[in-house]
């Protein structure tokens, strides 16, 4: 298997983390892309040019960090991160809507705040800071737990990002409860060998 990917993007993240979860991650050849400069071998496999992007053994390129992750669940002896059935599986789907809303929220705000200051722009970048606010305001009353699924791996890649990109404005002090939920959840060796470096 390849994956396009970025070292500091938070989707990789959770794709690499499922995947060391999975024991998978030592058949996987990554291929370092910059997305935003749409390379040729990129969007021969994804034309949304977006990382993370899974290329199957048998050619299939798997794109958005759901669908990689639900593939890499597919394969091998672990215990799934998909739970099967029942309020397991909706409250994992749950958390990692959640996690991956932050994301979403996250990253194009990071992009916003790196140009030319505006007061559209401004009005954009207040959106998606109360998007993340309220989120993370919801996980600190509901915690997302002890079980490793895609929902926890999830929730925790966002609030690592949120420590990576938004240190200035840090969830931590106000989330108490969250934030010692994160720190023993991020030690998982699967959370704390994908953790973002410049």
């Amino acid at each position: 298997m390849k994956i396009y990917y970025s070292g500091t993007s938070p989707y990789v993240r959770k794709v690499m983390a499922c995947a060391i979860v999975r024991g998978l991650d030592a058949g996987i050849e990554k291929h370092p892309s910059n997305p935003h400069a749409s390379p040729a071998d990129l969007l021969a496999d994804n034309p949304l040019s977006r990382v993370p992007c899974l290329v199957t053994d048998d050619g299939l390129s798997l794109y958005d960090s759901p669908v990689i992750c639900e593939y890499l669940d597919s394969l091998g002896e672990s215990a799934p991160l998909f739970p099967v059935a029942g309020p397991a599986r909706w409250r994992a789907l749950k958390l990692q809507a959640m996690g991956d809303g932050i994301l979403d929220s996250a990253v194009p705000c990071r992009g916003e705040q790196a140009k030319p200051r505006e007061a559209a722009r401004d009005g954009l970048i207040a959106r998606y800071k109360a998007a993340m606010a309220r989120t993370v305001d919801a996980l600190e009353g509901d915690l997302p737990g002890s079980e490793l699924s895609i929902g926890t791996i999830a929730v925790a890649c966002a609030l690592g990002y949120l420590d990576f990109r938004f240190g200035t404005e840090p969830w931590r002090p106000a989330h108490p409860r969250l934030a010692a939920w994160y720190e023993a959840f991020a030690a998982h060796p699967a959370l704390a060998a994908t953790a973002p470096k410049e």
